[in-house]
């Protein structure tokens, strides 16, 4: 890089010096800095032969002033121009590089992406051939983003004819004055469901857990559907009939409404999709609740009409009345008294006429069934949302009664309650373990990894270690919080796990349990050694220091069972973790070597016997098989003997039956009388 720019220096002396900023340019940017330098040195010997050939007069000098800042503002854009390219460049290779320590558990999918990004130019006519075949088999995934905003989009259009519809319908007024308005919005609403007809003409499903693409099988399987002829049924033209009895009689489109079951589909999806359940289900059952106060006004409003504004205390007043006879007004107050009925709060005047006793009756019984119901389900919903606080303050309460009830001290109480304040307070009171039990163990090990990825990413014996073995450990730890001054593990302690530092400091201390030796952040483990079982450690399986909770700490416990059930099919990992065990204590002076080459000759030894423990079995499985293979042979053997034996006394009496047959003829040719001779 210096030798870079001496030359650009030392080539300066003979010629204009380029501006610093471009000496810069080139000293940061390697790859377009050639190209910067050539474009500079010829600009400078232009402007040196310029400067050669004209007259030393003023306005000349002015020129060469003027052209000289010309070249000046070039250079400058070229800078910036480069520096953009290369800004650009940087960030789209830093957006396209995926995590490396994701790349092992990811599978070959996403490195196939980052291999391929950096092809985009070549493949663009393959792009654009692909799309073509793509428009050609157009298959929309049910289970896919696409697939969920156009329920989206259809839903509004339903929701539209599901609100309005009705209301214009009874409210003349309404329909009246804004007739364009409601034309306009009526047939976009028929264009987007004729839309989803076709969409739903090519929506896959599933096929033995195979998106089935073909067409015909698409179109059988929708057409087939009691929901084909709901759609169709509702995109009926029955609007023509305004040429006859105008445009004012929208309960025309009333057939528009039995595309309904895309609305509810669109609210299924996003009750899974969210991440707040409870306030969606809260929020959907309000939605419910306006439709049907919505719609039991208008049905009101429609029997006031009927019988007659002003005709009885119960119907809608007279409209003459300049109180209640603009359009406002008429419909807030029937929504009113709608709400009054259902929820059967306040009072309302009582009916008159039969008939609006009748349909009184009708609105008690709606408002007794579906509005008990739905505030039943609301009041579920409520309680399921403080669930996981009324579980954890009963957890809490049990703890206090029972120290209360042995007479703990006060310090210890309210330490423990001090605890249970910092779970709660940083959200860390959830089993996870209780949570993602009903998943299967892979997704659960990839929640884990990607829930924990800054913490195992510091872990150093994670860095190299398969990723079968990664799985396994992440469904092993269980999560442990640390109050300020906790003993973690003291020396001499029988070791039984090991631990990982997700949050907090934790400090090596001695004996005395203030001086401190070193400090373990985020990302750091310990306890490996006292449970891996290192031949020839002093300390055996003892704690080798004494490791104390400066604060709060988040920690993953690994207990030994679970990392030698893990290390058994992984000798590699496991031979890892004993090298730096080994390094760690010769390093403390607590390993002895004669005991450890020891071991390793025993163990030598011992591999020695297991290799010849095994190669009998080998020999005792190879000399079962050959016994049944001949024992298999002798059945046979013994089953074509016998079958030989049968067909041999068949034969024999065959010729024992042919040879007493022909004496017998032997016999009457000779008893027969001399005069046939």
């Amino acid at each position: 890089m210096m030798a870079k720019s001496n030359g650009l220096h030392s080539s300066s002396a003979n010629r204009h010096p380029c501006p610093p900023t471009q000496a810069r340019v080139v000293g940061d940017v390697e790859g377009t800095g050639l190209s910067t330098r050539r474009t500079c040195s010829t600009q400078d010997d232009t402007s040196s032969e310029l400067q050669r050939g004209a007259p030393p007069d003023g306005g000349e000098q002015l020129a060469a002033s003027a052209f000289q800042g010309r070249q000046a503002l070039a250079r400058i854009v070229r800078l910036v121009l480069v520096l953009r390219e290369w800004a650009s460049k940087s960030l789209h290779e830093e957006q396209q590089r995926p995590d490396p320590f994701l790349e092992r558990f990811q599978g070959p999918e996403l490195q196939t992406v980052a291999a391929g990004a950096g092809n985009d130019l070549e493949d663009e006519e393959t792009e654009d051939e692909n799309k073509k075949k793509k428009w050609q088999i157009f298959v929309v995934d049910p289970a896919g983003d696409w697939y969920y905003r156009w329920l989206a989009v259809i839903a509004v259009p339903v929701l539209y004819n599901w609100c309005l519809l009705v209301v214009r319908a009874c409210f003349s007024d309404l329909q009246k004055t804004y007739v364009v308005l409601w034309l306009v919005l009526d047939y976009i609403s028929d264009s987007v469901y004729v839309g989803d007809i076709v969409i739903r003409l090519r929506t896959g499903f599933l096929e033995q857990g195979l998106l089935v693409k073909d067409l015909k099988k698409l179109r059988d399987n929708y057409i087939h559907t009691l929901q084909f002829k709901l759609d169709v049924l509702s995109i009926l033209p029955t609007d023509l009939a305004y040429f006859a009895v105008g445009l004012h009689c929208p309960e025309l489109r009333f057939n528009r409404l039995l595309h309904f079951s895309r609305m509810f589909e669109f609210f299924d999806r996003t009750e899974t999709r969210t991440s707040h359940p409870n306030i969606f289900r809260i929020s959907n059952l309000v939605l419910y609740i306006l439709v049907i106060i919505h719609w039991n006004a208008c049905i009101y409003y429609a029997i006031s009409k009927a019988i007659g504004f002003g005709e009885d205390t119960w119907v809608y007043p007279n409209v003459t009345d300049p109180e209640y006879g603009y359009l406002t007004r008429e419909y807030v107050y029937c929504l009113y008294w709608s709400t009054l009925t259902l929820t059967t709060i306040g009072e309302t005047p009582p009916p008159v006429r039969d008939e609006e006793y009748l349909f009184v009756i009708f609105d008690f019984l709606v408002g007794v069934l579906i509005f008990a119901t739905i505030v039943g389900n609301v009041g579920s919903m409520i309680s399921n949302m403080n669930a996981t606080r009324a579980e954890f303050q009963a957890k809490i309460d049990a703890i206090k009664h029972y120290m209360q009830f042995r007479k703990v001290n006060k310090d210890m109480e309210t330490k423990v309650i001090k605890w249970f304040d910092y779970l709660w307070t940083n959200k860390k009171a959830v089993d996870e373990r209780e949570v993602l039990k009903n998943l299967p163990d892979k997704l659960r090990a990839e929640i884990a990894i990607n829930v924990h990825l800054e913490t195992l990413k510091k872990v150093r014996i994670f860095q190299d270690c398969e990723a079968g073995l990664l799985e396994e450990l992440v469904l092993k730890l269980r999560p442990q919080v640390f109050s300020p001054g906790d003993y973690i593990c003291r020396k001499g302690d029988i070791g039984k796990e090991m631990y990982i530092i997700k949050e907090g400091k934790l400090a090596v201390v001695a004996d005395d349990g203030t001086t401190q030796y070193a400090l373990l952040t985020a990302g750091g483990c310990f306890g490996e050694i006292s449970i891996l079982n290192i031949k020839g450690s002093k300390m055996g399986n003892r704690r080798t220091a004494n490791i104390r909770s400066l604060g709060y700490s988040d920690l993953f416990c690994l207990s030994k069972e679970d990392l030698m059930e893990a290390v058994t099919e992984y000798p590699d990992a496991k031979k890892v973790l004993e090298e730096r065990g080994r390094e760690i204590l010769i390093k403390e002076g607590l390993l002895d070597e004669s005991a450890a080459e020891a071991s390793t000759e025993g163990k030598s030894v011992e591999e020695k016997l297991d290799r010849l423990a095994l190669n009998l079995d080998t020999l005792h499985t190879r000399f079962g098989r050959l016994l049944t293979e001949y024992n298999d042979a002798q059945m046979k053997l013994k089953q074509r003997i016998t079958v030989l034996e049968s067909k041999m006394r068949q034969q024999d009496l065959e010729d024992f039956f042919s040879d007493s047959s022909d004496s017998l003829l032997e016999d009457e040719e000779k008893a027969l009388p001399g005069g046939t001779q």
